[in-house]
């Protein structure tokens, strides 16, 4: 650490578990990050021996997958100090978003899956608590080519409602439709949760809930997205072209029950975003002050210039009040996830991503001309905190709907 973390209460397994995560971060994630950005294409990025597959072994052969999954299922949710997964996402976002995205998205269906008293949805959590190669990759599959923002917003218009449609017929819903080029691990996914219309006359309030393997019949990928930052990232779309799905994975087919529980998804979407991006930020941080410290100009170290200092001074408030919003909300939020605070995990995630390309932005001018170089970190830095503020959820179309949530 370059500066004092001024954490306290953290036990002694919860420390000695950060020392294994940022050994892990800063030695295998941001070397692996810094090579996958470097491909001129995405195909490159996940192709067979490329270092992402490395990062996943080594994600879940330190048992990172377990932390949101019970006990009872092969995880380990009930072992941890309710910091610990915080911190470790923050850590892991500090060495690199685009991967940490990954990591935490290819999470999230078996994450879903351990919630409900559906022995398949069981059984698959068992199976991705048992995966130490990284096998089985999860997706969210939500956003479409013609509705991004209007997931967020939601409404009843039936001129607003999800592409991707789903008929039950007999045993199966019947799927087509298509999932934008954004979705998160997209073209390497084994399995999604999957976001679908089931009443189209309902608009975006007419959706069901699904948790997929994606090697059913009539499901089709993408080319890997070519895009400015979090290139380690890969995304892509996913086609449904009559697309059997079985009854049984839909795990839920009322879009009252899924409208009820809309607060609980963008609280836990957001709230993740928001650590992630708190650690971007101080990664900027850290650069910048480090090469104050080292950079000889007008005769003397950047770092004794005044402009260079208050400059300096402003970014690690910034970033110490970032970090301190994410981890108060993120434990409250994680020992109340039935009740969670909608306002403020958007609150975080805009905070943090704002901050994180403002202070990425400011150390770019504390290089100076070096900052514009793929010799150092900071370019990429920079590149990866500008898309924070459009993926999962535009910012300002969040702030509008986490505004209903407040009171």
């Amino acid at each position: 650490m370059t500066y004092l973390d001024i954490d306290v209460n953290l036990s002694r397994e919860t420390k000695s578990m950060l020392q294994e995560v940022q050994k892990f971060s800063m030695e295998v994630m941001r070397p692996a990050g810094v090579k996958l950005d470097s491909y001129s294409s995405p195909e490159d990025v996940i192709a067979k021996g490329s270092a992402l597959w490395e990062v996943f072994r080594r994600f879940r052969s330190l048992g990172l997958h377990l932390l949101q999954i019970p006990k009872g299922l092969g995880g380990m949710a009930e072992d941890l100090d309710p910091m610990a997964a915080i911190l470790v996402t923050e850590q892991l976002g500090y060495a690199d978003s685009g991967l940490t995205i990954s990591m935490g998205v290819s999470c999230m269906p078996f994450n879903y899956a351990a919630l409900f008293p559906i022995p398949e949805m069981k059984q698959m959590a068992r199976d991705f608590c048992a995966d130490k190669e990284g096998k089985m990759i999860g997706c969210w599959a939500i956003t479409e080519p013609d509705h991004g923002t209007d997931w967020t917003l939601g409404g009843k218009d039936p001129k607003c409602g999800p592409s991707v449609k789903a008929v039950l017929k007999g045993d199966e819903y019947i799927v087509n439709g298509e999932k934008s080029a954004w979705v998160s691990n997209g073209t390497i996914a084994t399995h999604a949760v999957l976001h679908v219309a089931i009443d189209p006359s309902r608009g975006m309030e007419g959706q069901g809930l699904a948790i997929i393997p994606l090697d059913l019949p009539g499901i089709s990928r993408g080319k890997p997205l070519d895009k400015m930052g979090q290139r380690p990232l890969n995304q892509g779309s996913i086609i449904f072209q009559d697309a059997r799905i079985p009854k049984k994975y839909m795990v839920i087919p009322n879009p009252d029950i899924l409208k009820a529980m809309n607060g609980q998804g963008l609280a836990y979407v957001n709230g993740g975003m928001a650590l992630v991006f708190a650690g971007l930020a101080k990664a900027a941080f850290d650069e910048a002050y480090r090469y104050s410290k080292s950079r000889i100009q007008g005769g003397k170290l950047i770092f004794e210039h005044q402009n260079v200092r208050l400059k300096l001074m402003k970014m690690f408030t910034a970033v110490e009040a970032t970090r301190a919003s994410a981890r108060r909300m993120a434990l409250y939020n994680r020992l109340n996830p039935m009740m969670p605070s909608v306002a403020h995990a958007v609150a975080a995630k805009c905070l943090s991503t704002e901050t994180a390309f403002t202070v990425a932005s400011e150390a770019m001018q504390i290089f100076g001309g070096y900052g514009l170089a793929k010799e150092f970190p900071i370019e990429k830095m920079f590149r990866d905190a500008r898309a924070s503020m459009i993926e999962d959820g535009v910012n300002e179309a969040l702030a509008i709907k986490a505004a209903e949530f407040i009171g």
